[in-house]
Formats: C-alpha cells, structure tokens, sequence
C-alpha cells in the first residue's frame, strides 16, 4: 500500500507530542541583516568608529533576535513547505519501508508500540530539524 506524505507527517507529529519535542529555529538571516544594517547607519553617522560601534550593537541585537522561542515540533512539521516535508518524508520512508504493514492504520500502531522505532523516528527528527532547518531541539515541557 502507497504511504502518503501526509500520514508520514502525522505519525512523525504524534511522535513528536509523545516524546514532548520541541524546537527554535534560528533565523540567522535576520540577525545578520539587523548588524549589517546597524553597522551601515552608524558609518554614516559616526564614520569608521560608528561603522564599529554600529556592527557591535547590531551584532547583539542579531545574536538576541536569532535566539529564537520553542515551538512544538508537530507544528512545525505542519507549517513546513511541501519540500521540507518531502525531505523529511524520505528520511522517515528509509526507516519505515522494512516494515510489514497493510494501511497507515497498521504501521502507527507498529511504531507507537514499539519504542525502539520511535526512539529511530525521533533521532531522525531531531537530526532531520538540526541538519536542515538549523534548529535545536529539546524535550519535555
């Protein structure tokens, strides 16, 4: 029987919600705009100095703002563009498909009983999130 993307999705969130995982993003893009632009208005106020003095206030405000909040990981799996989930969808499909199961039904409740293949599921979530969203991951509440 085919796997949808989908049902891989939902069973990676019930995973996810199990386990308590959560995840920040880091939006290292914005940080870097915020020195860099930060930098610029303090060379045109300040010259060279102020280009120093703007890069090392910019650099803290990008370092404070790339901190990023935790955010579930189910719902981040639900918000991730379809390539996103098409990537995460291939890496889970690599440990599932030695699997012997006949509907989605069946291959959740294969994983959910067993806490080796979610322990496999969720290092690959939580390698998944690190390797290609940079995000950090934690568990509990």
């Amino acid at each position: 029987m085919p796997v949808y993307i989908d049902d891989v999705m939902h069973l990676l969130c019930r995973i996810s919600e199990e386990r308590k995982m959560k995840a920040a993003i880091r939006h290292s893009g914005r940080g870097a705009l915020a020195a860099g632009v930060t930098a610029f208005v303090g060379g045109l106020v300040g010259g060279p100095p102020g280009i120093a003095i703007g890069g090392a206030i910019g650099g803290l405000f990008g370092a404070w703002m790339t901190a990023g909040q935790f955010k579930p990981v189910h719902q981040i799996i639900l918000e991730m563009p379809p390539a996103e989930q098409q990537k995460l969808y291939d890496d889970a499909f690599t440990i599932i498909r030695r699997l012997d199961w006949t509907d989605v039904a069946q291959l959740t409740a294969l994983v959910m009983g067993s806490d080796a293949l979610q322990k496999t599921l969720a290092t690959m979530l939580i390698n998944f999130f690190s390797r290609e969203l940079g995000a950090e991951v934690r568990y509990g509440e």
